[in-house]
């Protein structure tokens, strides 16, 4: 395995998640620890919230909101997303006493990596294909010759740039498990 592969993407996918999972277990440890469990009761509505921020960079994409620099909206939709994350999946700690909740934790965890996995795949792939022109221009193919010579990855990286078109509808999916989830919560907690 190439090593600029494995520091470049492989690396840094393992240590966000493995850092997600972690610090979801430490921090329902510590809640539970401390006897703070209605504490990660309430850290599901600014985790919701972090992720409903989020969406910010996908206004931004479709101008929407049309200030602003786009790889910021998509560095703070990284952030946000995966602070969110986190708070949901404290959350939710280790409790399996309605599936509802679970589902929509699930659709979040798949949405999660759905997200790092398409970035870090087309991140890759978009690399390799400009690496293959810069090559190619380097040993003095004309422009013409080397579009043909890059052409099926190029394509192939369109395809791959499409891999929003299974992300989206993971996310829709989580959102309306969540939703049903909020609705359940307000009809069916006891206020006390």
């Amino acid at each position: 395995m190439d090593k600029s592969v494995w520091q470049r993407q492989i690396l840094p996918f393992t240590v966000l998640l493995g850092l997600l999972a972690g610090a979801a277990l430490l921090g329902d440890y510590l809640l539970h620890r401390f006897n703070l469990v209605w504490v990660g009761r309430y850290l599901g509505i600014p985790g919701t919230l972090l992720i409903i921020g989020s969406l910010t960079y996908s206004l931004r994409k479709r101008k929407v909101i049309k200030s602003g620099d786009l790889r910021g909206y998509l560095g703070a939709h990284e952030v946000a997303a995966w602070l969110g994350s986190l708070m949901v999946l404290i959350h939710a700690g280790i409790h399996f006493n309605d599936i509802l909740p679970w589902l929509a934790t699930i659709a979040m965890g798949v949405n999660v990596v759905s997200g790092m996995v398409g970035k870090m795949l087309l991140d890759r792939s978009r690399r390799q294909v400009q690496g293959q022109r810069d090559h190619y221009q380097l040993r003095g193919l004309a422009r013409n010759e080397v579009e043909q010579a890059v052409f099926w990855d190029a394509v192939m990286v369109d395809a791959m740039a499409r891999w929003r078109k299974v992300h989206i509808p993971i996310f829709v999916a989580f959102a309306v498990l969540s939703l049903g989830h909020i609705v359940a919560v307000f009809l069916f907690w006891g206020w006390r």
